[in-house]
């Protein structure tokens, strides 16, 4: 599995009311949530939705994800268009939230330092290695375990299970 897109950049702790702010969480259609989200980013100097584009990367600092542990937020982010978050770190059940609706998302301190706003970057979910193709600079974050790729590659915990089960 590969991810290759353009990144948008955050800081820390980037909570779930940011990525999607509660003023939107009386839908639960994930493209209405998507055209909200980030929209309370102010980290940014691009506006997010009016500008993501399918394959695109969200690239944060500690802590992305904190707060509530709606699954509207990575819902949000994934109906976006995102293909991939790294992260130095996350808060743990939005890792979780994310593993389930099969958005991948990685941790690695040195990429988040290095990778800046509007870099392409192609990452590997093999082996585990983000290569920033503007600075022409790799990094290792850790491969995800045979049976995390299995569930996102289904597209999520639901999805999956709905194979394992014969129902899909």
């Amino acid at each position: 599995m590969k991810a290759c897109g353009t990144v948008f950049k955050y800081g820390d702790n980037i909570d779930t009311d940011v990525i999607i702010p509660a003023r939107y969480l009386n839908s639960s259609d994930p493209k209405e949530l998507a055209s909200h989200c980030m929209e309370d980013a102010i980290h940014s100097t691009v506006p997010f939705a009016a500008n993501v584009k399918d394959g695109d990367i969200i690239v944060a600092e500690r802590n992305f994800g904190c707060g509530s542990s709606r699954e509207h937020a990575p819902i949000a982010i994934k109906a976006s268009g995102i293909s991939c978050v790294i992260a130095k770190s996350f808060a743990r059940i939005f890792y979780r939230n994310c593993i389930n609706i099969g958005l991948p998302i990685l941790e690695c301190e040195e990429a988040a330092n290095d990778i800046d706003m509007s870099d392409k970057v192609e990452v590997n979910f093999d082996t585990g290695v983000i290569t920033n193709l503007t600075k022409n600079k790799t990094y290792q974050a850790q491969p995800f375990p045979e049976f995390m790729k299995e569930m996102m590659a289904a597209g999520g915990l639901i999805e999956q299970t709905k194979v394992k089960l014969g129902l899909k």
